[in-house]
């Protein structure tokens, strides 16, 4: 029994360890590649570009977001009540990595709260939206 409660400890450490680590590499990436549009406290662009803090379409999108960083968006979309026209362009040389730790950053920064999302839910999401786009 003691080593159950260990082993369990220590996968829990493990386990914060990395998602300290994914945060911290999403913060990066997302200052190189988001910040400039959305804002380094994710507050967005008045009405050009969206917040992403507290926002209800990324809580509602989840790891579906990772679609929209990898192929773009198009067309009206409504954050918070606000409507906003501007698009966004592809962001596509980042890994299914990178994707993963930008969503994880974006979603647990400035008041967001969801669960760390896993690589192979991005990787599965990613090749479900590249058939529904061709």
């Amino acid at each position: 029994m003691k080593y159950i409660f260990f082993y369990t400890l220590l996968l829990s450490l493990v386990s914060c360890k990395n998602s300290t680590k994914t945060y911290n590499e999403g913060a990066i990436l997302y200052k190189r590649h988001c910040e400039n549009c959305h804002m380094s406290d994710g507050s967005g662009l008045e009405a050009l570009y969206p917040p992403l803090a507290k926002a209800d379409m990324l809580k509602n999108l989840g790891v579906k977001a990772a679609c929209i960083i990898k192929y773009g968006l198009h067309g009206k979309i409504l954050v918070n009540g606000i409507e906003f026209d501007t698009g966004m362009d592809p962001v596509q040389n980042l890994s299914d990595v990178e994707i993963t730790n930008i969503l994880n950053y974006i979603h647990n920064a400035w008041g967001n709260r969801k669960q760390f999302i896993q690589l192979n839910e991005v990787t599965h999401t990613l090749e479900n939206c590249k058939t529904q786009i061709k």
